[in-house]
């Protein structure tokens, strides 16, 4: 009698056939089945040859061939790819609740070289500093049990958008100009909008939030957030606002229909705000439970108008809660949040909508980490976008996962084929 497969051998074989019939080629099964397995197997580097090497050992130069071909140059629709991962982990995450939040991050690759898709010298996450790397923009999904990447663009800086020569040899799309990260995120938030995706908050850092288009186009789409901003950012202090357009005299001339600042009457910086506020202000707020304790900071909110340019508005901004970390002991606040939220919404859970990013950082280590995200050796558009998707569909499988079973399981359901003996992958240590 043959060996029955255990139950998440079974999810994962369907899961496959969803995501063969979203390719709309029964013939890119096969070679899509063994990149999501050396996605999942066990190994330190996820790229192309090491994974047909656990896959199939004995065949490694074909599987090779095939998996390449596949990843890097068939013209599969990568979106299709998250769609059908999106749908196949929101069932279990909403098992545990609605959607909490539509977070928006990037998450940067670094490389060497000038060639690569996208590379240049731009802010770096895991460097810490400006250097030479690819970064991508997401929108991902979350809840108290589940977190997903849904929405994934490569960012295309402006050097590359204007060089002909390296879009060409890299298969840029000729649709694709630049755009800032913001605008990307907004396309990618729009998108999931019209396909009916649950509407929730949307959280995002200051490289986000601090951009006035990009929250005044949140609430333009009927969405609420919760962003970052810096101490920079104006705002009018709590109960002002910018005076009224001034009246016309006598009845004569165009009546103004701005509104103004004077010398003695204008908005200040959050930075200043924060300094000018009563030690009774601050609360101190724990948010939730961390590796290392309990996660707790100094928080203090306000009712604030934002300024940016309402000189040249004929109405002030409406009001918008301000959020205030300062942590104690810490000279100045290391951060501040714009939210749109109901203005009820208690102060501890305003906190934790605002510090959700957590949750996706954590995910983004994973899938790096665990299944080989940054490990794409190939230069193209196509090839980026396509192994992106796949490691991000492999994430939602394992994800889903974690969220059914209770208590959960090991990860490890997949097993290698045993690698031949001497066998060493192009690129490794002592490799010929």
């Amino acid at each position: 009698m043959a060996n029955t497969p255990d139950p998440r051998t079974r999810r994962f074989r369907e899961y496959v056939e969803r995501l063969t019939v979203a390719l709309g080629h029964a013939d890119r099964r096969e070679p899509m089945r063994a990149y999501l397995t050396g996605l999942c197997l066990p190994g330190e580097r996820k790229s192309i040859e090491p994974m047909a090497a656990r896959i199939d050992p004995r065949h490694v130069r074909a599987r090779h061939q095939s998996m390449h071909h596949f990843v890097a140059n068939a013209p599969w629709d990568g979106g299709a790819i998250l769609r059908v991962a999106r749908d196949w982990a929101l069932g279990p995450m909403t098992r545990h609740g609605p959607v909490a939040a539509w977070i928006v991050d990037d998450t940067a690759y670094p490389k060497k070289g000038r060639h690569s898709v996208g590379v240049a010298r731009q802010y770096c996450g895991p460097l810490g500093k400006q250097d030479n790397c690819q970064v991508a923009v997401s929108v991902s999904l979350t809840n108290d049990a589940v977190s997903l990447p849904v929405a994934y663009r490569l960012y295309l800086p402006e050097s590359w958008a204007q060089d002909r020569r390296r879009r060409r040899a890299a298969g840029v799309p000729d649709a694709v100009e630049f755009q800032p990260k913001w605008q990307l995120a907004l396309t990618q938030i729009r998108t999931l909008q019209a396909e009916g995706m649950p509407p929730a908050p949307v959280v995002a850092d200051a490289g986000y939030g601090d951009t006035t288009e990009f929250r005044d186009a949140l609430t333009a789409a009927g969405l609420v957030y919760v962003v970052g901003v810096k101490g920079k950012t104006t705002v009018w202090r709590p109960g002002q606002a910018p005076l009224p357009p001034k009246p016309s005299r006598g009845g004569r001339g165009r009546p103004s229909i701005r509104v103004r600042r004077t010398a003695r009457h204008h908005p200040v910086s959050l930075k200043r705000l924060a300094a000018e506020l009563p030690a009774s202000a601050w609360q101190t707020v724990t948010w939730r439970e961390g590796t290392r304790g309990a996660m707790r900071s100094r928080f203090a909110r306000l009712r604030v108008r934002p300024a940016h340019r309402d000189e040249k508005r004929s109405e002030p901004r409406p009001e918008e809660d301000l959020l205030i970390e300062w942590p104690r002991g810490e000279p100045e606040p290391t951060k501040y949040w714009l939210a749109t939220l109901p203005p009820t919404i208690l102060l501890a859970e305003l906190v934790r909508r605002a510090k959700l990013r957590w949750r996706i950082e954590r995910d983004y280590q994973e899938l790096k980490d665990e299944l080989g995200l940054d490990h794409f050796e190939g230069r193209g558009w196509r090839g980026f976008h396509h192994h992106g998707a796949l490691c991000i569909a492999a994430y939602a499988f394992l994800a889903a996962e974690r969220a059914t079973l209770s208590p959960p399981e090991p990860r490890a359901f997949l097993h290698p084929a045993r690698l031949p003996k001497g066998f060493k992958p192009r690129g490794a240590p002592g490799a010929a």
